[in-house]
């Protein structure tokens, strides 16, 4: 019955109607102009959406943040390597580890104004801000995965005969590869916000660029517009890198529970 499962999906977003409505009426009849300014109501909201949506303007800004944030994740996969490395030789863990427990503290946001002595203000200053982020997460749930790799599995590989080359691409890689992408996902999420940071104070393009454009003359709904269509895009790039690996790791209990 397509109209009961349509009612039984429906009840999840009561509480959300609820809030929205709620703040509807409090910017229209609590609020003062002022006040209201500073919070417009979610129809302002939308009234702003459109127009965003109907001048292209979200559109340019929302293609140049996916293109940094795409392009830094492309950099950012050398940690997939690094990291198997590390969790399969312990002599390289040991001289790459105290690097990496010394800069993984640094949060991208403090990088920026050397990145910016570096690069200047552009793209590359965002992507390297965009790469610190995804990298540390990707690079210590590999580490963590290849650790974790039941060591009976690796025996039996090796009594068949499997060289260490063979047991590293048919068997560490395999079997670390749900906890890589689940890697893989907090990085990009993590590189996301990190991006929103650097596009703030160094990019004269994309979502963060929007928010701090639209602060200057305190339009508020684009601020706002700015905000949700991070939160829709960072939940759309998790769904999708999550039902893909449903797709091509239908054996991983973790992924698809």
């Amino acid at each position: 019955m397509p109209i009961i499962n349509f009612l039984k999906q429906s009840r999840r977003l009561v509480l959300l109607i609820i809030l929205l409505a709620s703040w509807e009426y409090a910017s229209r009849f609590i609020l003062d102009k002022t006040e209201a300014t500073l919070l417009p109501p979610p129809s302002g909201v939308a009234k702003g959406g459109f127009e965003l949506l109907q001048s292209g303007e979200i559109w340019k800004h929302v293609f140049d943040s996916l293109s940094r944030e795409f392009i830094a994740f492309c950099y950012a996969s050398v940690a997939i390597p690094l990291g198997i490395v590390m969790g399969c030789f312990k002599w390289i863990n040991e001289q790459v580890d105290p690097i990496v427990e010394i800069l993984r503290p640094i949060p991208p946001i403090a990088w920026i104004p050397l990145s910016i002595l570096w690069f200047g203000v552009g793209n590359v200053q965002n992507q390297f801000i965009i790469f610190l982020g995804i990298f540390f997460p990707i690079l210590l749930n590999t580490i963590d995965a290849v650790k974790n790799v039941e060591p009976n599995l690796i025996r039996a590989a090796r009594c068949l005969g499997a060289q260490s080359w063979g047991v590293i691409t048919r068997v560490v890689l395999r079997a670390a590869l749900p906890q890589i992408v689940t890697g893989v996902r907090i990085g990009l999420g993590v590189g996301w916000m990190a991006l929103v940071a650097a596009e703030l104070v160094g990019a004269n393009s994309g979502l963060g660029f929007l928010i701090n454009d639209a602060r200057t003359v305190l339009r508020t709904d684009y601020i706002l517009v700015g905000m949700l269509s991070i939160g829709l895009i960072g939940l759309c790039l998790d769904r999708l890198i999550r039902v893909t690996s449903q797709k091509l790791m239908p054996w991983s209990r973790a992924l698809n529970g």
